[in-house]
């Protein structure tokens, strides 16, 4: 695969959507990271795996996926030599208690999803670890009973602290320090108790000043009386600090002994979480599991793009089977490109272990490279045109392409002229196939229908057409070619048919009939083609009463028949010519005769034809009487001639 495929088929866009029901980061980041696979085991697990993640889902809306959230944070912290913190630890215990009811809701799933719920064996019992957390940590912070040293420290701390308020509660109270005081209640400064003093008055309070108001009228002070218990609550204080950090060590220590298990049990959340996104996705697109081969065949039933949701016609795309390569004609907006973009994006979907939608008996193939050549993809900055910027993505695709690969190829040849465009493509198409690829390339040209028809491993198709609401169904058409639908327009909006006849002779090189569709204003319609009998009549050139339509020496192949003749004269009055098939001349209507290769491309200018139409014995009877006079000599030819 490359980037270019990724883009053009829109893969990055379906991975966004699928990242969309994960409820993780971590999970997000693994779909988000995903890439095709060409191991087929191992594909045909994964989606194995999607299906009954479904059934689960379709069962239990609801999965205890959750905590996740800062583990993998957690795991670097590991062996740095620093203790975890109190809300890293917490969220272990959400993690682990997920784990756990994880655990549980998978016990029963086993009839239902054999290979997933296998997969909470990977989980290990920690509830060693998850008890010892809900001992020691409680409403975010080291707990008092986490150890009897540090019950004992904060006993004692408390002690202090009562005694530190009622020793200022005296002061703030006392009539002697009354007037020296802005206030009478306790402030905190830094962490140490202290009282508000006038400044005027701050030689009468013995302290430390521990800070001053905005205005500077007011002292902080902490009186002499009350430093000394201060000094032992500051103490005790570290003497917690130290504690707390001990048992904070202690549940690092035991987190780490458990690293492995603790690392498997990650893993395996993130892989439910994953493996549910798949599945919530498969849901919310309708898809299903498909069956997977390794021998280029693709068989999509009822495929829809998934990310055009109810707005997407389904499509049936067969390929890999009688042919390789499909060309898909029909007109502008008819749904051509999006046709070849559903192929590649579901192949790239499958390939990456992803449900599609699709109707059940679709297979798809493994395929090693997803080749593209979609949209004009005009460089301003590279200066190409949009024919040499196709060109450009061709001439690599040729490069790389191989048995292995899925070519994808939009209006091959579009974009120069039109007659040198139409060889360019065919040729292009022809050496792709040589080259093993399997193929489905979009083409506006009539002339490749021809050579699809022809060629050995190419199949038509075509995006059909409603003619009655002159809209297109963008549905599939397997095995045909598109018909001329600016004709079956022009005719649907009231041209005239001879003229349309007309057309279809130039451009084919056959006669077809155009019915008239309402005789109601046939009267209307026949000013379209009534001519002025005066006008021009000494220039007019007469006219043949049947045109010509093929010549001696055009190679055609009998309609009716599907056999394969050389013209040798015509036409009647009638239009009829006289073809020789397998040494046999017969006569033929044109409407039975369609060109495959002109007499100019098979023949030079002077070529001989009684090689091809006479026989050896009449050929040599004709040089004898070129000479002379031979009595007796009679050429004998069929009655056809």
């Amino acid at each position: 695969m490359n980037e270019r495929a990724y883009s053009v088929l829109e893969y990055n866009r379906v991975k966004e959507d699928v990242a969309k029901f994960a409820m993780t980061e971590e999970g997000k980041e693994q779909i988000l990271a995903l890439l095709p696979s060409i191991n087929k085991r191992q594909l045909q697990a994964q989606l194995a795996e999607v299906t009954e993640a479904v059934a689960i889902l379709e069962k239990s809306a609801s999965v205890p996926l959750s905590g996740l959230s800062g583990m993998s944070v957690l795991m670097k912290q590991l062996h740095k030599g620093t203790a975890l913190k109190v809300d890293t630890l917490s969220k272990l215990l959400g993690f682990l208690d997920s784990c756990a009811k994880l655990k549980r809701f998978m016990k029963d799933k086993q009839h239902l999803a054999p290979r997933v719920s296998l997969y909470v064996d990977a989980i290990d019992d920690l509830s060693v670890i998850a008890d010892e957390i809900v001992r020691c940590i409680r409403n975010g912070r080291v707990d008092d009973y986490a150890s009897k040293e540090l019950l004992k420290i904060r006993r004692q701390l408390e002690t202090h602290e009562q005694k530190l308020k009622e020793k200022l509660q005296q002061i703030v109270k006392s009539s002697k320090y009354k007037a020296y005081l802005q206030e009478s209640t306790i402030s905190e400064r830094n962490g140490r108790y202290a009282v508000a003093v006038k400044k005027e008055y701050k030689s009468k309070v013995k302290g430390s000043i521990l800070d001053t108001s905005a205005s500077g009228s007011t002292l902080y002070i902490e009186p002499e009386e009350a430093s000394s218990i201060q000094d032992l609550i500051d103490l005790q204080k570290a003497m917690e600090e130290v504690e707390v950090e001990r048992i904070l060590f202690s549940l690092t220590a035991l987190v780490e002994e458990n690293e492995p298990s603790l690392k498997g049990s990650i893993e395996t959340m993130i892989h439910y979480d994953v493996l549910f996104a798949k599945g919530k996705h498969s849901q919310f697109i309708n898809g299903r599991e498909v069956a997977i081969n390794e021998e280029s065949r693709v068989l999509l039933k009822g495929a829809r793009h998934p990310l055009l949701g109810d707005g997407a016609v389904p499509l049936t795309v067969e390929i890999g089977t009688n042919y390789r390569n499909l060309v898909i004609t029909g007109p502008n907006t008819g749904g051509k490109t999006v046709t070849i973009k559903t192929v590649g994006l579901l192949v790239m979907m499958v390939q990456s272990g992803l449900h599609v939608p699709v109707n059940e008996g679709s297979e798809v193939a493994i395929f090693k490279q997803i080749l593209v050549d979609i949209g004009d993809g005009q460089s301003i900055e590279q200066s190409l045109s949009t024919f040499s910027s196709h060109l450009t993505n061709i001439i690599e695709i040729l490069k790389e392409a191989n048995e292995y690969t899925l070519v994808l190829v939009d209006e091959l040849g579009s974009g120069t002229d039109p007659s040198e465009g139409m060889g360019l493509a065919t040729a292009i198409l022809h050496q792709l196939a040589k080259k093993g690829v399997t193929m489905l390339a979009t083409t506006h040209y009539s002339e490749i229908k021809e050579f699809a028809d022809a060629t050995e491993g190419f199949r038509n198709g075509s995006m059909e057409f409603d003619i009655h609401t002159l809209k297109p169904t963008y549905r599939l058409l397997i095995g045909k070619g598109g018909e001329s639908q600016a004709f079956a327009i022009a005719l649907k909006l009231g041209l005239h048919p001879k003229i349309i006849e007309e057309a279809h002779r130039i451009t084919y090189r056959e006669e077809k009939e155009y019915p008239l569709g309402s005789t109601e204003n046939q009267r209307e319609l026949d000013k379209q083609i009534i001519v002025n009998r005066h006008a021009h009549q000494k220039t007019a050139k007469p006219q043949q009463a049947t045109a010509t339509i093929f010549v001696q020496g055009d190679n055609v192949r009998i309609t009716q028949s599907d056999e394969f003749g050389i013209v040798y004269s015509g036409p009647d009055s009638f239009g009829n010519y006289v073809v020789q098939v397998k040494e046999e001349k017969r006569t033929y209507n044109h409407k039975r005769l369609k060109l495959y290769i002109s007499r100019d491309e098979l023949y030079p200018d002077d070529y001989d034809f009684s090689i091809v139409f006479d026989s050896k014995e009449n050929r040599k009877k004709e040089r004898l009487i070129s000479r002379k006079y031979v009595e007796g000599l009679v050429i004998e030819r069929d009655e056809e001639e």
